[in-house]
């Protein structure tokens, strides 16, 4: 597969996921536009990147700020006068895990607002630059929690149910404009989220396991190939899909 010429912009880029799906893409011969909170560890990624023969460049980024998101589009459109897939990968998870009577509001909007509404955000910034240059493909990162329940985690759920269902229905609405949006759904993958989720409860490691028919977590190298296919020109006649990647949980 190959992505030269290609300009691809990965919000919540500095780890996991992101960072994999970055230097996968930047790999296959993409330019990168990078962005994160982290700026630390985003500075980081793109300098490795650069490094490597690569060309990226980095932009701090809230995606719950419209106007951060709508600056860091317009830099990457202006640094590279295009830019041809968006991967929506910015996301956390709630401090604590509880039970829906005892989920605290400050989870609930904290993760509704980077997991939901950053989407939205980002989403109507790609759908503006991809109208105007006439074509584009969008990933957004969801989860196997937006496809099955998943209990002490319930704005989780919601924010990936709900990326599932805007990438549904934007794909249906810009199919015509030569705009494809999809979606991936992994499942337990080792990233710096499911860390958080065992350091909560680190019981629930071989549990979790247990649940997974292939016997281990996925990797982020594993989603970000995926990732790269499905927004890439070999899944030309692909849009509004959910494609999961999660060693066969959802079978059970």
């Amino acid at each position: 597969m190959d992505l030269k010429n290609k300009t691809v912009l990965i919000t919540g880029a500095a780890s996991g996921i992101g960072a994999a799906t970055a230097r996968h893409m930047a790999g296959l011969g993409a330019r990168i536009a990078a962005s994160d909170i982290d700026v630390g560890a985003l500075e980081a990624l793109v300098g490795e990147l650069n490094a490597s023969g690569g060309t990226a460049f980095a932009q701090a980024v809230d995606v719950t700020r419209s106007d951060q998101v709508d600056a860091f589009f317009d830099a990457a459109a202006q640094a590279y006068g295009s830019i041809d897939i968006v991967v929506s990968n910015a996301g956390i998870g709630g401090k604590e895990q509880r039970k829906t009577a005892e989920h605290t509001h400050d989870d609930w909007h904290n993760v509704i607002a980077v997991n939901q509404t950053g989407v939205f955000y980002t989403m109507q910034a790609a759908l503006r630059q991809m109208m105007a240059q006439g074509h584009g493909s969008i990933v957004n990162v969801a989860s196997l929690a937006g496809l099955k329940p998943s209990g002490y985690n319930l704005s989780y759920s919601a924010s990936k149910f709900a990326v599932i269902g805007m990438t549904k229905s934007a794909a249906l609405e810009y199919g015509r404009d030569n705009i494809r949006i999809n979606a991936v759904c992994p499942g337990y993958t080792k990233t710096p989220l499911l860390d958080r989720l065992l350091g909560f409860r680190p019981e629930m490691e071989e549990t979790l396991r247990r649940l997974i028919p292939m016997d281990r977590f996925g990797e982020a190298g594993e989603i970000a190939e995926a990732i790269a296919w499905l927004a890439s020109d070999q899944a030309k006649f692909i849009t509004g899909q959910t494609l999961v990647l999660d060693g066969g949980t959802s079978l059970i």
